[in-house]
């Protein structure tokens, strides 16, 4: 069953990114990122939110976490969930650990998608 409350809350997670990505980009019509930073900060509000409610205090239930966490701001952005990680690892004064993430992630996903484009360009 959390298969189908993560697959509900994963699917109108990214139908909702895709729409306010692309509502913020027509918006400005900038060449920068906007859509994506609106998705990412938003949806870090929303992790923040949803983990006090959903986690600390336990308001609802296990399919509340699934569908709402897990799925919609798990498809919405990753960068929220990302962050929760990171606070929760800072706020169990886990410092070298939230560091090591913090760089690893950064600069591991910007060599692994470099990386990926380079293979990619050399088998086409």
């Amino acid at each position: 069953m959390a298969f189908l409350w993560v697959g509900v809350g994963g699917a109108l997670g990214a139908m909702a990114r895709f729409w306010l990505a692309t509502a913020v980009f027509r918006a400005l019509e900038r060449p920068f990122p906007y859509g994506t930073l609106s998705v990412n900060l938003l949806g870090s509000f929303a992790i923040g939110a949803a983990y006090v409610w959903l986690v600390q205090h336990q308001w609802g239930t296990d399919h509340h976490k699934q569908l709402a966490m897990i799925g919609f701001l798990g498809a919405f952005t990753t960068f929220s969930t990302f962050s929760l990680e990171t606070l929760t690892l800072m706020q169990q004064a886990r410092w070298l650990a939230a560091v090591a993430y913090i760089g690893v992630s950064l600069l591991g996903c910007l060599l692994a998608t470099a990386v990926g484009m380079w293979v990619s360009k050399s088998l086409v």
